[in-house]
């Protein structure tokens, strides 16, 4: 007889794969629709949709050529992370739902990220921000799943904390 499946393997499952089929799908238009280093302008002077590839890390950070040691880095890197997201992510108590939920962006933008880099050698950005002389590196779908992520699992910590402390600090009244 099949196990019933717990609730944080459901998060992971249905987070993991939304998560990747729209990074793979937004990717696969970008490809489709805008020639390599073209912009189409969405929002004047705030938001553009820009093809543009990155050989490294985030930001760009030890890009170069395609292939080579380089891709083979960053895939080695990508794998070590997700095997260690699963392992947090298993290790997981059936309640703490906001840490199954930031795994679970984290781990699809990290192989959303992966496959490109698998595919290509490269992963491909599209999304471009800027605001007057202020610009940001162009990311995508994966990159703000990880970042969403990460930002849920930092503010959960904190807030964790914060109710830890105050448990401490309240007077034990038995």
């Amino acid at each position: 007889m099949i196990k019933r499946m717990k609730r944080k393997y459901w998060v992971l499952v249905i987070t993991f794969i939304f998560v990747l089929f729209f990074d793979q799908f937004t990717k696969h238009l970008v490809l489709q629709k805008i020639p390599l280093h073209h912009t189409q302008k969405v929002i004047e002077g705030f938001f553009n949709l820009t093809h543009v590839r990155n050989t490294g890390g985030a930001f760009g950070i030890l890009g170069g050529e395609r292939g080579g040691i380089g891709s083979l880095l960053f895939i080695t890197t990508s794998l070590i992370a997700v095997s260690i997201i699963l392992f947090l992510f298993y290790r997981l108590k059936e309640h703490e739902r906001i840490h199954a939920f930031s795994l679970s962006l984290i781990l699809g933008g990290a192989i959303g990220n992966l496959v490109d880099r698998i595919r290509y050698q490269e992963v491909v950005d599209f999304l471009d921000f800027h605001l007057f002389r202020y610009h940001w590196p162009a990311f995508n779908v994966a990159d703000s799943a990880i970042t969403i992520g990460i930002a849920l699992m930092v503010f959960e910590l904190l807030i964790h904390d914060r109710r830890r402390s105050t448990k401490q600090q309240a007077p034990n009244l038995k």
